[in-house]
């Protein structure tokens, strides 16, 4: 399929081939979610944790003797069914992370990046950087292209003056072609790519590409 290369005025200079198997392909909903909840998942810290009768802090004196008294049979203060006590059945600390297979993760960002060719949100644009490193010039030079709304930009390689440039601006995130995340790719309005990314998009996961 061929789409316009915009320059950073907004207006189309020429035109670029891109792959049908990357950007023209069926969308599969299915491995998009899963791609995403493996992604919310790896992120998890898994650091919730209550205290249970063992570790609440507490006198291990009886309550009460055992017969006699007219009421219920009592241990200890630190028992959960007494107010301040243990609990039982909470969270503890555990890994959510799993490893997803890595043909389901391929086959999602294909079908993410035909699915924002198909919605008319992608757009190949010439390649910059930002020499300053300063938010103010990156802003600017987008201005014509996303402004106030969420814009992935994918790079061709890990350009870091072009992300410690885009780093304060909370609408703009940065992927490098080949380590894309569905979460963003999914969620964005936007979806600026690089001419140089787009070329080697084609090449890493059209034929014999791997994700």
């Amino acid at each position: 399929m061929k789409t316009q290369v915009y320059g950073l005025d907004g207006n189309a200079v020429r035109e670029i081939e891109l792959s049908d198997k990357v950007f023209g392909r069926d969308v599969s909903e299915g491995s998009i979610y899963h791609a995403i909840r493996n992604e919310l998942a790896n992120k998890r810290l898994g650091t919730a944790k209550i205290k249970d009768r063992g570790e609440v802090h507490s006198s291990n004196k009886k309550p009460w003797k055992q017969k006699g008294t007219g009421r219920a049979r009592s241990g200890q203060r630190s028992s959960p069914i007494w107010v301040g006590g243990g609990k039982i059945f909470g969270p503890r600390p555990r890994d959510y992370s799993y490893v997803l297979p890595r043909k389901v993760k391929r086959l999602a960002l294909i079908s993410l990046l035909s699915l924002k060719a198909k919605e008319d949100r992608l757009r190949v644009v010439t390649d910059f950087t930002v020499a300053s490193g300063k938010t103010k010039e990156l802003v600017t030079m987008l201005s014509n292209l996303a402004a106030n709304e969420r814009t992935v930009v994918i790079l061709k390689d890990d350009d870091a003056m072009v992300k410690r440039a885009g780093r304060n601006v909370p609408w703009l995130s940065f992927l490098s072609f080949n380590r894309l995340q569905a979460h963003d790719l999914f969620y964005c309005r936007k979806l600026l790519l690089l001419e140089t990314a787009a070329t080697k998009l084609n090449e890493f996961y059209g034929d014999g590409g791997q994700a």
